[in-house]
Parts: structure tokens; C-alpha cells; sequence
């Protein structure tokens, strides 16, 4: 798949989730920024990839794309998400062919030659045959993954599976790495390539015990569907961060009318976009566990820019900076960042709140939480009935949420504008449930 396409199914994914079919298709197509033709074409091009990823599966088990992306608590051990990343991965061809050259080595090492002869052989013969250069880029993508390894010093090189791992693993260590891994994947970020490591290993103990139902211990409600998506540009970002290489991308704001723009490949019919086309130098990216969002942090003409990774498409790489530049920059964002409950990096002010405890009989939950998530804030003053927190943060609008959050037992001391607004909101609030 065009990387153009992938970009436009993300975010057509990403609303068909949040909006939950609320949409028409006209309104789906004019806040996405694509034509209702698009967005036809869009719909029968994710069918054919979710009837492509359970075709293996009986008539009955089989899964409509509708019903695949609706999620209950039941499904959501196997996050539906995941099969456009199956789809991206490789081209048709390209995954008809290492099929192969995977079922070949499975049985024996052997060498590119060979390969190709047997690739030769098995492809229809309305296919395109591959050449030894197909075939040797092939191996070597395999071999950075870990998948194949040489299996002999000298030239020719002969290839073998790097499966001594679940070779060798007893039925018993199998399952208990199946749910390690399926622990992880489900708590940790990332996420996306532990669910794929766990389905790979899904598929090799049903290989090696078709008899045997496999069990699946845990259930997860999965509550940011976003975030999966959003991986798809992660590790693009983070291989830049490594190079230290600028990226150009074009760039839709939370507040922007649509999420999506074409590529405009011919001047006679190019139009303008809501995008803006951005050039910057990627720094740090930060994860946002309250609200499942990823944020990329850089450098750009107009000094630290921060940017939500769900508006970024048509990412392409730049040139590379100097290796002390990149180092300064760097310096200056930790030192901005210093006091950060998130990412802001606007003026450290001192926060002071009360927090009240609750009953005598009960455990303090309050305090827990408190020293729990509070970060670097400390403890003050304590007596029965509350205790004083204090923290030094880069403004108010990131704490503001968590403080919020514990109703009545927390009230905010100082800066006297923010306890200020606080009142505000709790009044407008208030007002929201007043007798009508």
C-alpha cells in the first residue's frame, strides 16, 4: 500500500471509531476531506483487506468489516486495528513471495540460487518471476528482522529460520510466553508489535497443538483505539530522532474542519488543503497515558513545537543536522520540559493544594493516589483531617485535569488565579444540575 493510502485509512479508521456510525457518508467524506467517491472506494478497499486477513477462517466465523470494528469487551483481546498493519506491511507480491521463501527454509538452509529456483517454480505462471537481486533484498530484509540467519561463514551463503526459540520450548514454556507476551502487549506502549508477536505465536501453538483448544486467560477493555493507529507513524519517528533527521509532513490541528488532504500530484486540478505543510527537526515523543494521545516534540523556525501525532500525514524524511546541533536543541527542550507534568513548556509556577482525607474507618486513598501519580510534588503539612500538596509545574493547564479530578476532596490553595478558576468551573458545573 501507498504510504498516501495508509495515511488516509488511519484517519478513516480513526473517525469510523469515534463516531460510531453517527455519519453520513456525505458528512463522513467532507470532514475526512475526500469525495464520496473516496470514500467508497476506501470502504471496499478495507473490506478486501479484513476478508484477506480471516480468509483462512470458516464461512461462519468470518468477519464483515462493520462487525470488525465494533468493539465489546469480548473482542477486545484481539484489537481489530491491527489488520491494516498486516496490510501495510508488504505489498501482494511481496508477501506471496517470502511466503515461499519462509515454507522453503523451514524445511532446509539453502542458498539464494536455490531459492530463487524454487520461487521459480512455484509462482503461477501469469506471475512476474523474480531475479536474483529481488530475491537477495528479500533475505537480507529477513535477516535485519530476525527471521532467517546464515547458516554458513563462506560464500555461498546458505539461509536457515531463526526459530531455534519456540523450537526448542517445551508446550508448558510456550503457553507461559504466550501470556507474557499477551500481558504486555495488552499494558505497555508500544503496543502493536507485542500483539503481533502474540499472534505469531498464537499461530504456532495452534500448529504444533491443533488438538488442544488454546485458552486465553486475560480480558482487556481496550479504551484508546487511537493509539494503535497512531503507532503507524512511531518508530518512523523515532528512527528520525536516531538519524537526526528533519521530516517534512503536512499537519491537521485537533481544531482543524477535516483530518485529511490528498496529495496533489497534478497542478491542473490542485487545490488548497487545511493542512499546513510543516518542516521540523523531531526531538522527543511523549505519550499521554490520561488520554491515550502520542505528542512529538521539535524544533522548527519558530523555536519548540509541539504536535499530535494523530494530525500527521505524507511524513517524508530531510536532510540530517549536525550532530552538536541536534545535542543543543535537545538540551534546551529537557530544560524547558524541567517541570513538565506533560509537555508544556511555559513558566514554572508553584501549585498548592489541600486534599482532604477521607473517613477514619477507611484507608486513605486519597494520600495514595496522591503520592502515587502527584510526580514530583511533595507532602508539606499534614494533620487528621488534610493534607498540603506542593509542586512546581510549567502552567496550570496540565495539572488542571487531575486535580479536578478528586471532586471535593482536593481544593486548590495558591496561585490565587488558579483557585480562582476553579471556582469558575465548579459553579458552571454546579449550574448544570440546578432544578429546572
Amino acid at each position: 500500500m501507498a504510504k498516501e493510502s495508509f495515511d488516509k485509512e488511519i484517519q478513516f479508521l480513526r473517525m469510523l471509531v469515534l463516531t460510531s456510525g453517527a455519519y453520513s457518508r456525505q458528512q463522513f467524506a467532507k470532514r475526512l476531506g475526500i469525495s464520496v467517491h473516496t470514500f467508497d472506494k476506501t470502504i471496499r478497499r478495507l473490506k478486501d483487506i479484513v476478508s484477506a486477513m480471516y480468509q483462512q477462517l470458516p464461512q461462519e466465523q468470518g468477519k464483515e468489516f462493520m462487525e470488525a470494528i465494533r468493539f465489546n469487551y469480548y473482542e477486545s483481546t484481539d484489537p481489530m486495528l491491527l489488520f491494516l498493519f498486516r496490510a501495510k506491511s508488504l505489498k501482494d507480491s511481496e508477501s506471496h513471495r517470502i511466503s515461499l521463501l519462509l515454507a522453503a527454509l523451514n524445511e532446509q538452509s539453502l542458498t539464494a540460487m536455490e531459492l530463487m529456483d524454487m520461487c521459480c517454480k512455484s509462482l503461477p505462471l501469469d506471475a512476474s518471476l523474480p531475479d536474483e537481486k529481488t530475491i537477495r533484498s528479500d533475505l537480507k530484509y529477513l535477516e535485519s528482522v530476525g527471521v532467517i540467519r546464515k547458516d554458513s561463514p563462506t560464500r555461498p551463503y546458505r539461509y536457515r529460520l531463526e526459530n531455534d526459540l519456540v523450537q526448542e520450548l517445551t508446550d508448558e514454556e510456550l503457553y507461559d510466553l504466550y501470556d507474557f507476551v499477551d500481558v504486555m502487549a495488552n499494558t505497555q506502549v508500544p503496543s502493536v508489535q507485542g500483539y503481533l508477536l502474540r499472534d505469531g505465536l498464537k499461530k504456532h501453538l495452534q500448529r504444533r497443538m491443533p488438538e488442544e483448544q488454546a485458552i486465553e486467560p486475560f480480558l482487556y477493555k481496550y479504551h484508546y483505539y487511537s493509539r494503535i493507529l497512531d503507532e503507524a507513524h512511531l518508530f518512523t519517528l523515532l528512527d528520525a530522532i536516531r538519524g537526526r533527521r528533519k521530516l517534512c509532513f503536512l499537519y491537521f490541528s485537533p481544531k482543524s474542519d477535516k483530518s485529511y488532504a490528498s496529495q496533489n500530484t497534478n497542478p491542473l486540478f490542485e487545490r488548497e488543503t487545511e493542512g499546513k505543510a510543516e518542516k521540523t527537526l523531531p526531538l522527543k515523543v511523549v505519550y499521554d497515558h490520561q488520554y491515550g494521545r502520542w505528542y512529538l516534540l521539535a524544533h522548527g523556525r519558530e523555536g519548540i513545537r509541539k504536535y499530535r501525532m494523530e494530525g500527521m500525514t505524507q511524513i517524508e524524511d530531510a536532510e540530517t543536522v549536525p550532530e552538536a546541533f541536534f545535542a543543543k536543541k535537545t538540551a534546551e527542550l529537557d530544560q524547558k520540559m524541567q517541570y513538565s507534568w506533560l509537555i508544556d513548556t511555559g513558566a514554572p509556577v508553584k501549585v498548592r493544594a489541600r486534599f482532604y482525607n477521607p473517613g477514619r474507618s477507611e484507608p486513605n486513598f486519597i494520600k495514595e493516589r496522591v503520592l502515587l501519580q502527584g510526580q514530583w510534588g511533595t507532602i508539606v503539612s499534614e494533620d487528621e483531617e488534610s493534607f498540603v500538596y506542593e509542586i512546581t509545574v510549567n502552567g496550570t493547564t496540565e495539572i488542571k485535569p487531575w486535580l479536578r479530578s478528586f471532586g471535593s476532596s482536593c481544593e486548590i490553595l495558591e496561585p490565587h488565579q488558579f483557585r480562582r478558576e476553579m471556582i469558575a468551573e465548579w459553579k458552571e458545573i454546579r449550574s448544570y444540575y440546578e432544578s429546572v
